[in-house]
C-alpha cells in the first residue's frame, strides 16, 4: 500500500509543538502519524480526541516547515524503534536513530515504546544488595539489585562522576549492561559523557538515548521510554544485569507539563499537569526485574529551590528504594564523592535485610558523624579542647571515617593521576568496625583520605 492510500487528513491548525488534524477516520489515541515537507519527515502523536473528526497530535521534531492544509498519513502503529543486540556501543535518538554518525540498527525488530510492564506472575521482588563498590554508597545507603536511586544533585557536585562510576562498576563487578536516558540534557554535557565513557572503555557495553533541551517537548516526553525499551530489551535477550540511568527525571516532568498546558489542560497544584501521578508511574513501574534477567534504575532528579516537598519530587520520590543526596558543602571540603551520609539513606536500611553486622557497623558511623554535626558550631567557637574526653574521641574518629569514605574513581583517574579503586562491601565493613573500634586512632587524617582499603 502507497503513502498516498494510507493518508488520513490534514493539518487545520498549528499552535507550537502541537498541531490539530482534520481526520477521515480518528486514529487511536498515541498512535504515530507523518507528514512530509522537502525530504524531511515530521512524526506527530495523538493526544486528545477533540470531536467525530479532529485530533490533537504532538510534534517530536522542530515545527518549522508546517502548514496549515498538509496531508498528514497514518504510520499504522504507536511509535516503536529499532532494537538488536548490536544497540550497545551506539549513541541514538528517540526513534532509534544513529546520532553518532554511524551505520542505521539492521537486522532488527521493533518493539513498540508503550509496551505494558512485564507481568506480576513474571516479575520478581529484590533480592539484595547491588554492590557498586563505592564506600559510602554500599555502606549507607546500598542499592537494591532490582529496585530504583535518585541521585539529588546540583551542578558541580559530581553527579555525572558518579554515574559513570555506576556505570563502570555494573559493568566490570557484574558483568551487565547500561542504558543511559538524557532527557532534556545540554548538548555539551550529553558530547562530554559520550567522549568520557569512550576514554574510561566502557562505552562498548553501553548504549546512549538523547532527547536534548533544545528539542520539542514531545520528544523529552517520550525519550525515557524509549531508552527504556531498550533496557527491556537487553534485559529480555542478554539475561544479563542491566544499569538504567535518567538524567534528568524532572526534566521529564517538565515536558509533560509543557504539553498539558499547550493541550489546554487545567494545570493543578504549584501549576504541575493534573496528571503528574499517572506519567511518572507509567515510566517507574516498568522499571523491574524478571526471571530473564534485572534492570536497577539510576534517576538524577533536580530539586526545585531545595524543596523537598514540591509535587513532582514527591511524587518521583513515592517510588525509590534509595535516596543518595550529594552536598555542595562536603564537595567545597574535597571530600569526594560528596554524598550527605546524614540525609541519604534507604528504604531497606533494616536488621532483616542487610544483616546484623553491616546495620550496626552503618548505624555506629551514622552516629559518629551525627554527633560531630552537632558539636561543629561548639568546636568554632570554644575550640575542640573544651569537649569531654569521650566528644573528643568521637570528633576524631569522625574525622578519619569522613576522610575513609571518600576514594578515587576510575573514570577520573586520568585526570587525578591516582588509580581508581573499587571496594568490596566486606572490606568496607571491616574497616569501618576497625575505626569505631579505635584501632584506627593514631594514623592520621591524611592516610585516610582518598584510599581504597585501609589494607593497602
Amino acid at each position: 500500500m502507497s503513502k498516498r492510500d494510507r493518508q488520513i487528513g490534514t493539518i487545520v491548525e498549528v499552535h507550537g509543538p502541537v498541531v490539530v488534524i482534520a481526520c477521515e477516520r480518528l486514529p487511536a489515541l498515541r498512535q504515530a502519524l507523518s507528514a512530509a515537507f522537502d525530504h524531511e519527515e515530521y512524526i506527530f502523536e495523538v493526544h486528545q480526541h477533540l470531536d467525530e473528526t479532529h485530533v490533537r497530535a504532538v510534534t517530536l521534531h522542530r515545527t518549522s516547515g508546517l502548514r496549515r492544509g498538509m496531508p498528514v498519513y497514518d504510520t499504522g502503529a504507536p511509535l516503536h524503534v529499532p532494537v538488536t543486540e548490536h544497540c550497545l556501543g551506539r549513541l541514538v535518538n528517540v526513534f532509534g536513530q544513529p546520532l553518532d554518525g554511524g551505520a542505521s540498527l539492521e537486522d532488527t525488530e521493533y518493539r513498540n515504546i508503550h509496551s505494558l510492564p512485564a507481568p506480576l506472575s513474571e516479575a520478581v521482588g529484590i533480592s539484595g544488595i547491588l554492590e557498586t563498590g563505592i564506600k559510602v554508597i554500599d555502606l549507607l545507603c546500598p542499592f537494591v539489585r532490582g529496585g530504583k536511586t535518585g541521585l539529588f544533585g546540583g551542578a558541580g557536585v559530581g553527579k555525572t562522576v558518579l554515574i559513570m562510576e555506576f556505570m563502570h562498576a555494573v559493568i566490570s563487578l557484574h558483568q551487565g549492561v547500561s542504558v543511559f536516558a538524557g532527557v532534556g540534557e545540554r548538548i555539551r554535557e550529553g558530547h562530554e559523557l559520550w567522549m568520557e565513557l569512550k576514554r574510561a572503555e566502557v562505552m562498548e557495553k553501553s548504549l546512549l538515548v538523547f532527547g536534548q533541551m533544545d528539542e520539542s517537548p514531545g520528544v523529552r516526553f517520550r525519550v525515557g521510554l524509549t531508552a527504556l525499551t531498550y533496557a527491556e530489551y537487553l534485559r529480555d535477550r542478554l539475561h544479563k544485569e542491566v544499569l538504567f540511568l535518567v538524567d534528568n527525571i524532572f526534566r521529564f516532568v517538565q515536558a509533560g507539563s509543557e504539553i498539558s498546558s499547550l493541550l489546554g489542560r487545567m494545570p493543578a497544584t504549584v501549576g504541575y499537569q493534573p496528571t503528574l501521578g499517572t506519567e511518572v508511574a507509567e515510566i517507574e513501574e516498568r522499571i523491574l526485574s524478571t526471571r530473564q534477567g534485572a534492570v536497577t534504575s539510576v534517576q538524577a532528579v533536580y530539586v526545585p529551590a531545595d524543596d523537598m516537598t514540591d509535587p513532582a519530587v514527591s511524587t518521583i520520590l513515592s517510588h525509590l528504594d534509595t535516596t543518595v543526596i550529594l552536598s555542595r558543602a562536603i564537595a567545597a571540603q574535597g571530600l569526594y564523592p560528596a554524598v550527605d551520609p546524614l540525609r541519604s539513606g534507604s528504604k531497606m536500611m533494616d536488621r532483616h535485610f542487610l544483616g546484623d553486622r553491616h546495620y550496626t557497623i552503618a548505624e555506629g558511623v551514622r552516629e559518629h558523624l551525627a554527633r560531630y554535626a552537632e558539636l561543629q558550631d561548639v568546636i568554632a567557637m570554644l575550640g575542640l579542647e573544651e569537649l569531654s574526653p569521650e566528644d573528643r574521641q568521637i570528633v576524631h574518629r569522625a574525622r578519619r571515617l569522613q576522610r575513609y569514605l571518600t576514594q578515587p574513581f576510575h573514570v577520573t583517574a586520568q585526570f587525578t593521576g591516582i588509580p581508581g579503586a573499587s571496594v568490596p562491601l566486606e572490606k568496607t565493613l571491616n574497616d569501618c568496625e576497625a575505626f569505631l573500634n579505635g584501632e584506627y586512632d593514631d594514623l592520621s587524617e591524611d592516610d585516610c583520605y582518598m584510599r581504597g582499603t585501609m589494607s593497602e
